[in-house]
């Protein structure tokens, strides 16, 4: 599933909101406000990004406009105290893909987001990915090769080599050689985040990683390790 950015202000509701993504199995990253966000906001990650419209540095439509303009817009829902017809109008003209009003059933919303998923996901009858273990490379489905550092290459090779298993990210430390109890967990977020950015310019391709908070990784594509 696609991982999701969510931007709501009002702590209880977006903590509710938090947990309710996370059991239906969305990755989930929640903020609240527009500077958070705009802060936090990945496009190579954040596919699809739920937005609040009333927010305390803004208007939740200013950022929907700016969202449009990327290259890589993610999917926008708008779920906001905001319901008359001509707030709706407004939000789906903006750019919104979707218009809920806050205290929707939280069914419609996991019936859209799940609309949402489909249509966004990385197509599985792509070409694999390839690392190549001699070289140190990544094959890109569509013939582009792009060579790794060596602990990109040790994050992909323990991830590519079960992949659409849970990685844990206990096993992902020790397998770039270092002691879990003693390795700052900030380093593996901030390397996965370059990691996506660096196949986003070398191929223009989501790199099929989904993140499980605080637990680990899962490379969800067919993927294979050679020699």
């Amino acid at each position: 599933m696609l991982d999701i950015i969510l931007l709501e202000d009002e702590p209880v509701l977006r903590e509710e909101l938090a947990d309710f993504l996370g059991d239906c199995g969305y990755p989930v990253e929640s903020v609240a406000t527009l500077a958070d966000f705009r802060t936090c906001f990945d496009s190579t990650r954040h596919r699809i990004a739920i937005i609040d419209l009333g927010l305390p540095d803004g208007d939740g439509l200013d950022l929907i406009r700016e969202l449009r303009a990327n290259e890589q817009p993610p999917g926008i829902v708008v779920l906001s105290a905001r319901k008359s017809t001509r707030d709706k109008i407004l939000g789906l003209g903006d750019g919104a893909d979707y218009y809920l009003g806050k205290g929707t059933d939280l069914d419609e919303l996991a019936a859209t987001l799940a609309a949402l998923n489909r249509r966004l996901e990385p197509s599985s009858a792509t070409s694999p990915w390839v690392l190549e273990t001699g070289q140190r490379r990544l094959h890109l489905p569509g013939g582009a090769k792009m060579p790794l550092s060596q602990q990109d290459f040790l994050v992909l090779h323990a991830l590519m080599r079960e992949s659409g298993e849970l990685v844990s990210r206990q096993r992902i430390v020790a397998a770039l050689g270092k002691d879990f109890l003693n390795y700052d967990q900030r380093c593996l977020d901030t390397q996965m985040r370059r990691l996506r950015r660096k196949i986003a310019t070398a191929g223009g391709l989501e790199l099929p990683v989904k993140t499980a908070r605080n637990a680990g990784y899962r490379f969800y594509a067919e993927a294979q390790v050679v020699d």
